[in-house]
C-alpha cells in the first residue's frame, strides 16, 4: 500500500516536528545553546525534504533509525555551525564532527527515542489503514460478474460425402523421401 499526498504531508510534518524538536532538547542537554530560530527552521526544512521522500510507503524500523542518525548528525552540525562562540563552548574542533561524550549520548538518546516513537506510530498507522481498506471493501457490495462477450454461434452444415471418397484414406503430411 502507497500512501497518497495527504497523507505523506502528515507523516513527514510528524517525522519533521519529532526529529527537530528532540535534536535541539538534545542539543541544549548535551552542553550546546538552543539554535537559532533560523537554524531550526533550517533544520526543520532539510528533514521535511528527507521525510518526504522517504514516506511514500510503511518503512522498517532499521530504516527508521538510519534515516534518524544521518538526520542528527546534519542538526547537530547544523546547530553547532551557528555561532562562533558557540563552537567553542561546543568542542569542535575545526568545524568537524568532534564531540564531547555528552553530546553523543544526547544526540544517540533523541534518535532512539525518536526510532521509537516513529517505528511503533507508523506500524499502528499502516495497521489502521489496512484494517480500514479491508471494511471498506466489506463495506462496498461487489461490482456485478462481467460476461465476457463471445462470438457469435457458429453454424455447420454437414455435408455427406460422394460414394466414390467413401473408402479413400486421406494420408497428410510431407511425401516419403525416394
Amino acid at each position: 500500500m502507497r500512501a497518497q499526498l495527504p497523507l505523506r504531508f502528515a507523516r513527514t510534518a510528524a517525522f519533521a516536528a519529532v526529529c527537530v524538536a528532540l535534536a535541539a532538547f538534545a542539543h541544549v542537554l548535551g552542553g550546546g545553546s538552543a539554535p537559532a530560530p533560523w537554524a531550526a527552521a533550517l533544520g526543520l526544512a532539510g528533514v521535511s525534504l528527507l521525510g518526504l521522500a522517504l514516506c511514500g510507503r510503511e518503512r522498517s524500523a532499521g530504516t527508521i533509525n538510519l534515516t534518524l542518525v544521518g538526520a542528527q548528525i546534519g542538526l547537530h552540525e547544523l546547530f553547532a555551525g551557528e555561532g562562533a562562540s558557540y563552537v567553542s563552548v561546543h568542542g569542535h574542533a575545526q568545524g568537524g564532527l568532534a564531540v564531547n561524550a555528552g553530546m553523543l549520548l544526547t544526540h544517540l538518546t533523541a534518535t532512539v527515542i525518536t526510532g521509537l516513537w516513529l517505528a511503533r506510530g507508523e506500524a499502528a498507522l499502516w495497521s489502521v489503514l489496512h484494517r480500514l481498506g479491508r471494511r471498506l471493501t466489506l463495506l462496498v457490495p461487489p461490482a456485478p460478474p462481467v460476461r465476457p462477450r463471445c462470438a457469435p454461434p457458429v453454424v455447420t452444415r454437414v455435408i455427406p460425402l460422394r460414394p466414390a471418397f467413401r473408402h479413400s484414406v486421406a494420408r497428410r503430411g510431407p511425401p516419403l523421401p525416394a
